[in-house]
């Protein structure tokens, strides 16, 4: 589950982590208000305004703007609220901008120069441990960075029986050229910004820029924050910050009825009972000419009415010329799924695209049998291969 910055910082700010400071408007007079109230706590006048949307790049986008007023503040929040923000993570379409966070303006004008690094806690799924990747070069051409000087990308990976060392804290502090109260400070920001990552159970903790101030202290500019949504049960806080509006609104139904479901490119949809067999159905559509338009796991009880609602769904999609529905009767028996695609087709109408039904396990023969004299626009088959002719007929 992403979040938006403010979000982040939040869960940041609770692990003792120096955070820009800032609060979060939908309209411009609010804007102006969390200005006021900025300026009382902090002193500063300059603001940022930060358009709150699910993508990175946001500054390349139009999105971050200097407000060096409050009539600045009103101006800049006018022009990011309820814009399509199109930065090099969104679509080209973009995303709607519903609020902004007014943050304190931290880059003292005038003062001694700051610097900007880049940080993050994340999976290094090849060593099967958390990793912190960080560079001296932050800021928005960090891309560039990893591109054209990766030596200037360094990794630290944690030991989970142990956790984050000391002496590594330490050389993450040296590697970015830190020394007296700089070094210490991100010592402590380096040991805090674990724990966060490892108290939310996250996936991703990104920050971009961490931020030396011309004081020597540092805190967090950005927060990009994953949370793994396997884990939100046991934080109902965290999974309360949920944003469906800058979720795909298919996927956002799909789960509210219990179907796993992500929205894809192609021409054929498909249904199935499993993660692996939705991998394995997406590389046989493939091989037969075709593209997956959907990954779409119904579960293990495909019963007239899941199947129906997977149905609906994916039928919204107006680029499907065909649906492949490849169910393993182990659990459930394929005579009932059958049965359950026949009453779904019915139930829903005329269906425009031809289904292919491929089952197999349990009862299959029956199965293949009761669809094909349903007398519906439904083509059935057992093997593998036989699914795939069907697919590259109908869409190759």
């Amino acid at each position: 589950m992403n979040l938006h910055e403010y979000q982040g910082k939040e869960i940041l700010a609770s692990y003792g982590v120096r955070i820009q400071r800032g609060i979060v408007a939908t309209t411009p007079d609010e804007a102006v208000a969390a200005a006021k109230q900025l300026t009382e706590q902090t002193g500063t006048g300059w603001h940022v305004v930060k358009a709150q949307v699910h993508a990175g790049g946001r500054g390349k986008g139009g999105g971050v703007k200097l407000a060096k007023n409050l009539d600045e503040v009103r101006e800049r929040a006018e022009q990011i609220i309820g814009m399509m923000l199109v930065t090099p993570q969104t679509s080209a379409e973009g995303k709607k901008v519903h609020q902004v966070l007014i943050a304190e303006d931290v880059y003292y004008p005038g003062e001694t120069p700051t610097s900007e690094f880049y940080m993050s806690v994340l999976l290094d799924r090849a060593a099967g441990k958390p990793m912190i990747m960080y560079s001296p070069d932050g800021g928005m051409d960090i891309e560039e960075v990893a591109e054209n000087h990766p030596e200037r990308i360094f990794t630290e990976l944690i030991d989970p029986s142990v956790g984050l060392q000391d002496f590594q804290a330490r050389r993450i502090a040296f590697n970015l050229g830190l020394s007296g109260a700089a070094f210490k400070e991100m010592i402590a920001f380096v040991k805090s910004l674990v724990k966060a990552y490892q108290g939310a159970d996250a996936s991703l903790f990104e920050i971009n820029p961490v931020l030396k101030t011309s004081d020597d202290k540092i805190m967090a500019v950005d927060a990009k924050v994953v949370l793994d949504d396997n884990a939100l049960f046991r934080h109902p806080n965290l999974a309360a910050m949920r944003d469906t509006r800058e979720e795909d609104p298919t996927e956002v139904r799909a789960g509210e009825v219990g179907l796993n479901f992500v929205k894809l490119d192609g021409n054929v949809g498909c249904m199935v009972n499993g993660a692996g067999l939705a991998m394995a159905t997406m590389d046989i559509i493939k091989m037969a000419g075709g593209n997956p338009a959907n990954f779409l796991d119904v579960g293990g009880t495909a019963d007239a009415q899941r199947v129906e609602t997977a149905f609906r769904i994916i039928l919204e999609d107006s680029n499907v010329k065909a649906i492949l529905v490849n169910i393993f009767g182990g659990i459930v028996r394929c005579d009932r799924v059958a049965q359950g695609i026949v009453d779904a087709y019915r139930s829903i109408g005329e269906i425009p695209v031809p289904i292919i039904v491929r089952l197999q396990g349990t009862n299959a023969a029956e199965a293949k049998k009761l669809i094909e004299d349903s007398g519906l626009k439904v083509y059935s088959a057992i093997m593998l291969q036989e699914a795939a002719d069907l697919v590259r007929q109908h869409v190759g």
